[in-house]
Order: C-alpha cells, then sequence, then structure tokens
C-alpha cells in the first residue's frame, strides 16, 4: 500500500503539472467509478485505452440514428452510414498524412493489419528462398504471420539483434538486408520495452536496397506524430483501440503502387466488382480489403477518436507522462 507520504507526492505530481488531468478524467465514463473506496486509476492504455464519452456517443448515434450497410443501397439511411464511415477514413488519411484516402483500408487492429499485408503481399512477392526481416523486439502480432509465411513459402525469417539497453543495431540490421530480402516488418515504438526505433532511417536503409518497409504502428501512432509520407514507409498498420476508439477497429495504410497489385484478404461483399460462376474481378482499393460489412459504428467511433486525440495539447500529455514515469521509477 502506498504510503501518506508518497500519496501526497503523487498528488502534488498532478497539480504542479501543466496538463490538468481531473479535467481528462470527467471525460472517460469508466473512471466515474470507485475501487475499494477509491477513485479508479486505468495505466493499461498500452494494451487498451478507455472510452471518452465523445466516442461512446458517435457510436452510439450511428446505432440509433444511422444504422444500415453501406455503399450499397440508395435510401437515406444508407447514405448516412456511408458518410460516417467514408468521413472516417478521410480523418484517418489527414491523420498519418497519406496521399490518398483509397491507401486507407479498415481493420480490426494491427493484428489483422499485419495478417492482411503477409497474406496479400507475402503470399505474392514472397517465395521458396527469399526472407523477411523482423526484430527482436517485435510484438508476437508482428512475428507469427511472417513466420506462418516463411514456413508455407520455404522462406527464411530474420531477427535484428539489440543491445542490453534496448536498442536496435543497427549495423547488424544493414548487414541482413540482402538480395533476397522481400519485406522488412518492425515496429515503431516497443510496447514491452519503451524503445522509439529510428525508423526513418531503417526505411531509408532498406528502400536503398529495393525493399518495402511495414511498420508496426500499435504504439507509435498513439503516442507521436506519424507522416507516412515524411517516413516513406510502404505500409503503417494502427489500432483503433489503443487510441481511444472502441475495439475492433483500425486501419492500415499502403502505398496505392503496393495495394494494387496485392492479392485480396478475404472475399466477399463489397470487394468484389462482379462475379460470375466462371470469373470474379475485384473492386479496385480500397474497397479490395474491406470484404462483408464493417463495423461501421466502431470506425464512426475510431473517427471521432482521432478527432479528440487531436485537440489534446500534446506537449503537456508527454510532460505530464515523463512527470508520472519519474514519480514510478523513484517510487518502485
Amino acid at each position: 500500500m502506498i504510503s501518506i507520504e508518497k500519496h501526497i507526492q503523487a498528488e502534488n505530481v498532478l497539480a504542479t503539472s501543466d496538463w490538468d488531468v481531473y479535467r481528462i478524467r470527467e471525460d472517460f465514463p469508466v473512471l466515474h467509478q470507485t475501487v475499494n473506496g477509491k477513485p479508479l486509476v486505468y495505466l493499461d492504455n498500452g494494451a487498451s485505452s478507455q472510452v471518452p464519452q465523445v466516442v461512446i456517443e458517435r457510436g452510439s448515434k450511428y446505432l440509433r440514428e444511422e444504422h444500415s450497410n453501406i455503399h450499397r443501397g440508395v435510401h437515406y439511411l444508407s447514405q448516412r452510414a456511408t458518410s460516417a464511415y467514408e468521413g472516417a477514413r478521410e480523418k484517418v488519411r489527414r491523420f498519418l498524412n497519406a496521399k490518398d484516402s483509397k491507401e486507407i483500408i479498415f481493420v480490426r487492429g494491427c493484428t489483422e493489419g499485419i495478417n492482411l499485408v503477409a497474406y496479400g503481399f507475402g503470399r505474392k512477392f514472397v517465395g521458396a528462398g527469399d526472407e523477411v526481416v523482423v526484430s527482436a523486439m517485435e510484438h508476437h502480432s508482428n512475428i507469427v504471420p511472417w513466420q506462418i509465411l516463411c514456413e508455407e513459402k520455404g522462406a527464411t525469417l530474420k531477427v535484428i539483434p539489440m543491445n542490453d539497453s534496448g536498442e536496435l543495431l543497427l549495423d547488424e540490421y544493414e548487414a541482413l538486408l540482402t538480395e533476397r530480402t522481400r519485406l522488412v516488418a518492425v515496429t515503431h515504438i516497443s510496447n514491452a520495452l519503451g524503445t522509439v526505433n529510428p525508423i526513418k532511417e531503417m526505411i531509408e536503409t532498406a528502400h536503398r536496397k529495393g525493399i518495402p518497409v511495414l511498420i508496426d504502428g500499435a504504439q507509435g501512432a498513439p503516442h507521436v506524430p506519424v507522416d507516412v509520407r515524411d517516413l516513406d514507409c510502404d505500409f503503417y498498420v494502427l489500432s483503433g483501440h489503443k487510441m481511444f476508439a472502441p475495439t475492433g477497429s483500425g486501419a492500415v495504410y499502403g502505398k496505392q503502387e503496393w495495394l494494387e497489385q496485392m492479392n485480396p484478404f478475404q472475399s466477399g461483399g463489397d470487394m468484389i466488382r462482379s462475379v460470375t460462376f466462371e470469373k470474379t474481378t475485384y473492386a479496385p482499393i480500397p474497397a479490395k480489403f474491406e470484404a462483408g460489412t464493417p463495423n461501421i459504428a466502431g470506425v464512426a467511433g475510431f473517427g471521432a477518436a482521432i478527432d479528440y486525440m487531436q485537440a489534446l495539447p500534446w506537449d503537456q500529455v508527454a510532460a505530464h507522462e515523463q512527470d508520472l514515469l519519474v514519480y514510478a521509477v523513484e517510487h518502485k
């Protein structure tokens, strides 16, 4: 149990920061409850962040006033639902500074996004004797899809080592890249270590050898500005539920030239342009990768969550987070 002295020190951390944590807590209904007579404190945002009232209301509004299937109907509700869904896509585009909204594919989260690329890109461009490079600090969601792909194709999975400080060894990374390397898949920020990888430098290194790069942005997108055009990454995946959005929401950014060449991930519904028993042709991107009826309420909430995030003073957020880190380390 925390001592009275440490409790007072913790209160002082909150009180002296420019970040008004008590005001922000009011935005999150889940934090209005108490546990054992004390206000609930939630620190597991790296796994899944809580959801502010504005996001809850946006998803609820869709279910209450707009519920209908998207893209396929000319009636009023379908048009409203389609507008909400495509409006969220444009918000993700702006958030990542992608060139075009058709480069944004909605998925359930980073895990599905990485699997989409492993299936659509990997099964087309990776063959026997080829190589895929990941790092030693990857979440298993950015390891297992590539293991499965390599086992299936007879390819090799190579691992970038790191030092005792949790930093990737960039010289050894460059040495791993060969003429058989078909993709590099690396995390932006480690969920376990907090390491912020020099991904722009790593992308440039891979591109000098003509190798595309996927960035796992599960922890990057919620914490640092992401400009996919400045990074020049080929794929960037992000999870809505780590960004104040509902679970089951997320996105893949992919460069248009890659998405247009890739195989579909799933089939049926909106990803079809025409179908006969003899042949099916696929819809253009992004519909090509969005089979079936999507999580429309979750995507609408995802858009609202991005609006909420972008309204926050992120310099103050970062400073407050640093204050909490210092306090936690000093009193562990």
